[in-house]
């Protein structure tokens, strides 16, 4: 299992976007994204700042994707 590391929040978007979800609202920096199969998660899209493993982990469970499956997809 590869170890988590920090991401861009344009390649979280592009990996749950290929995984079919989509972008139901913005709320300032905030980006809801939802799935057919009712799984949600949020994102924040602050410019020139990466995602922190604490936040990103938070993303990768509310999406109930692996590590594995994200690192493939990114």
């Amino acid at each position: 299992m590869p170890k988590l590391r920090t991401a861009k929040p344009d390649e979280v978007k592009r990996v749950l976007e290929r995984l079919g979800f989509v972008c139901l609202r913005q709320s300032g920096s905030h980006l809801v994204f939802h799935h057919s199969d009712g799984r949600w998660t949020t994102v924040t899209m602050h410019k020139g700042k990466d995602l922190g493993k604490g936040l990103l982990r938070k993303i990768l469970r509310d999406a109930k994707i692996t590590v594995d499956e994200f690192e493939r997809l990114r």
